[in-house]
């Protein structure tokens, strides 16, 4: 397969490294970083600069209309731009998870009425699937939605929302038919956040990724008419959920595949110029083969994930590759980032040497989008185990 870079994408890569640069993405980042504060300001100049909120939606609802691949190399190239890697977490969040699925499931007034707010920045998007007693398990969302008359009733408590305490509308997944079976039972609803009912709670104080606002949402009564089910129709959730999972696991770890080759560059950088007994450092083994490991990596990484972008919306099986992609992409970001630390000594266990946050992101991406261990499960089931 060849995945040589058109000249569109070498256009819109470069637009993208250009944008970081100069839009101030990467100021004052370990101040953002101690407070936990979401960039909402970033978030909107980002919309309106390189609509990365909208790489994949159609130019007629605000967006790109960028296919699969190439906004995946896009979101490659801000992971590499952009040092601020809970910002990139929450940019991305909102494309993948949200308003992809808008632009694929939604109805038309759907779309236009959702679409162009989520492309340019002025929206956060935000995906409620997870609840205290459903993680992986997701046949164990408890969250309900009652119909009476032309409305439904929600009622319930999502969890490890991203997005949710600064999101302005997403999709909330509940129960609709709780008889049928796990494919069939639940419903997406397309609602925004200040529908009387829901109350968002304050941002978790997180590890890693402390720019990305994470938190909890309760629903009590919701009222919302019919016409904000997603796409339509009843029990559709997992359809819609998996699609989004598809998009996020590749395109989340795409640009986890930027700030690996930004480290990895870092390091070799390092093991140049840092001298000890004589020599730079990188011409000891000991670091020439732990870089060579990371780039060895990299390259790995980068493959896995354009086989599956390239397969995105296409392939009946690309959640085959997706979760094989967010597997080892998934735990190379971890050994990397751990890897960079270690070649920078006690340098690197200074915070503002600013080795120390990326570590502290990466641990989450064998978390998140599904768990590495979920991930073999789900590998496995399709090798029929």
């Amino acid at each position: 397969m060849n995945f040589d870079y058109t000249d569109e994408q070498k256009k819109i890569r470069q637009e993208i490294l250009d944008f970081c640069r100069e839009a101030g993405l990467n100021d004052a980042i370990d101040a953002r970083d101690r407070s936990g504060e979401f960039p909402r300001a970033l978030f909107e100049k980002i919309g309106q600069g390189p609509c990365l909120q909208g790489l994949a939606i159609p130019k007629e609802y605000g967006g790109r209309g960028l296919d699969p691949l190439t906004t995946i190399v896009a979101l490659e190239a801000f992971g590499y731009a952009c040092e601020d890697n809970g910002l990139v977490f929450a940019v991305c969040a909102h494309l993948l998870a949200t308003a992809v699925p808008f632009a694929r499931f939604g109805t038309e007034e759907q779309k236009k009425a959702f679409l162009p707010g989520l492309c340019d920045g002025s929206k956060v998007g935000v995906n409620c699937m997870t609840e205290p007693g459903a993680g992986s398990d997701i046949g164990g969302i408890a969250t309900t939605a009652v119909r009476d008359g032309d409305d439904y009733i929600l009622n319930g408590k999502k969890t490890l929302v991203t997005n949710g305490p600064a999101g302005d509308l997403g999709t909330v997944f509940a129960v609709t038919d709780p008889e049928a079976g796990l494919q069939s039972r639940m419903t997406p609803f397309a609602i925004s956040m200040d529908t009387p009912g829901i109350t968002r709670g304050p941002a978790f104080d997180l590890l890693g990724n402390r720019t990305t606002p994470v938190g909890e949402l309760t629903l009590e009564n919701v009222r919302v008419p019919a016409s904000s089910i997603l796409g339509g129709r009843e029990g559709t959730a997992m359809a819609i959920f998996n699609h989004a999972m598809n998009w996020e696991r590749v395109g989340l770890f795409a640009a986890h595949v930027g700030t690996m080759q930004r480290l990895t560059e870092i390091s070799i950088k390092r093991a140049r110029t840092r001298k000890q007994f004589g020599q730079a450092i990188g011409k000891f083994e000991g670091i020439s083969h732990t870089i060579a490991e990371m780039k060895a990596r990299l390259e790995a990484s980068r493959m896995l994930v354009y086989r599956a972008a390239s397969r995105l919306d296409r392939a009946r099986d690309v959640a085959l590759d997706a979760s094989i992609a967010k597997l080892f992409v998934g735990e190379a970001y971890v050994q990397t980032a751990h890897d960079a630390l270690r070649i920078h000594g006690g340098a690197g266990y200074i915070n503002d040497t600013g080795l120390a946050r990326p570590l502290r992101d990466a641990i989450g991406s064998t978390l998140y989008s599904g768990t590495s261990e979920i991930q073999k499960n789900i590998i496995a089931g399709w090798l029929g185990l």
